[in-house]
């Protein structure tokens, strides 16, 4: 079965409910879905499915009604819950990750201890079921690609357990940082944690769609009343094992008279802004200075704000854009590997249904390397051995 690249649409911000939604409208089978659901061993809730009309758009609707009085968890509780299940592997670090992460945001917010926190909403069943049920579903689905738009927050104030909190909430915001958002003045809770959290979590980029043959289509619809439709809409499609073709745009300038230690700070907010590559190449200018030029790729779409940004974030008085008939890229995936130092994260190199590379994520690795005092050349060598070794179960190549 091929794998699969999901682009999820947040012109309504995001919610679990919703996500969930929009893969069921797009074809994920629910009888299955409640199966894989029921490997958790929780009791108490009943799921349910239908259809919603919103400003003209009509997709489903995903629900959990809870009987379930025990709302309050603390992290240990729900990790425990999710380790204990059958679920697969990889939904259960995909699943425990999204958790330990909100328990590390709550208890920055509220400043105690991560095994202090207790979670409430969050801690919920519905919860629970919307965080783990977003990777039973991507896993049916073989969905190993997730992309997602700009996210759209609203404004105003909400009622919670905690009391009446600002929108976007505060654990929203910080789960947020990195990921590019707007807003347009809805005063509602666009954006909820679970969505925030799901996302950052599994999304490769945010930004414009990817290329991908279109194969499917859903829209999740949520429970509010919006000025705007309440959907979220997810595309799924393939990106092919060949090369993939597409035309985009080149922006550069020289730069010769700014502090050299801004250049970092440049090209990490050009990435958050949705650039494609970002590069500095050293060059000799005139009067012989010594300078820099600054390379931008990106789609055309993101041309105007990306100039804005380099206009305002360097020291340059002008541009030069242009065209790049021909960028081939290669499709990807990825996948979780379990070694004695925690589970690193793998990126996948597709070049055809039989040749595949390996390539261990960096940051998971010093993350390892730094925590137990091993060497990063032995937990990445160790990595890419038993990624390359589950390939070749299957009567593949690496290379």
């Amino acid at each position: 079965m091929k794998q699969k690249t999901a682009y999820f649409d947040c012109f309504a911000g995001a919610s679990g409910d919703m996500l969930l939604g929009a893969l069921l409208d797009a074809g994920l089978d629910l009888a299955a879905f409640e199966k894989e659901i029921a490997r958790l061993g929780l009791g108490g809730y009943r799921l349910s499915t239908g259809r919603k009309t919103s400003k003209g758009i009509t997709g489903t609707t995903f629900d959990v009604t809870v009987t379930d009085t025990h709302s309050h968890r603390t992290l240990s509780d729900i990790l425990a819950l999710i380790e204990k299940s059958g679920l697969s592997r990889p939904v259960r670090t995909c699943s425990a990750g999204v958790f330990q992460r909100l328990g590390e945001v709550e208890g920055g917010i509220h400043n105690i201890p991560v095994s202090d926190v207790h979670f409430h909403e969050v801690g919920a069943v519905d919860s629970i079921i919307d965080i783990v049920g977003f990777f039973v579903a991507l896993k049916m689905m073989n969905i190993t690609s997730i992309y997602a738009s700009k996210l759209h927050v609203g404004t105003g104030t909400f009622a919670c357990v905690h009391g009446v909190l600002p929108c976007p909430a505060p654990a929203t915001m910080e789960l947020l940082k990195g990921i590019p958002v707007y807003s347009t003045g809805i005063e509602s809770e666009l954006v909820t944690p679970t969505g925030a959290a799901l996302l950052a979590a599994s999304s490769e980029g945010f930004g414009p769609m990817p290329a991908m043959t279109v194969e499917s289509v859903g829209y999740g619809v949520g429970s509010r009343e919006l000025p705007i439709a309440n959907v979220l809409r997810v595309t799924i499609g393939t990106a092919g094992v060949n090369p993939e073709t597409e035309e985009v745009r080149l922006i550069e300038t020289n730069i010769d008279d700014m502090n050299p230690q801004f250049y970092g700070h440049i090209m990490d907010l050009l990435f958050e802004a949705g650039a494609l590559d970002v590069f500095f190449t050293p060059v000799i200018m005139k009067k012989n200075r010594p300078g820099i030029i600054l390379s931008v790729m990106a789609h055309s779409g993101l041309v105007e704000e990306l100039s804005s940004l380099i206009f305002r974030e360097t020291t340059t008085f002008g541009l030069r854009v242009s065209e790049v008939k021909k960028r081939m890229t290669l499709s990807r995936e990825f996948i979780y590997i379990d070694t004695a130092w925690g589970t690193i994260k793998t990126k996948v190199r597709i070049l055809d249904d039989y040749r595949k590379s390996a390539f261990p994520e960096y940051e998971d690795c010093r993350k390892a390397a730094s925590e137990h005092g091993v060497p990063i050349q032995k937990i990445y060598t160790d990595v890419k051995k038993k990624a390359e070794a589950i390939f070749r179960e299957n009567g593949k190549e690496w290379v």
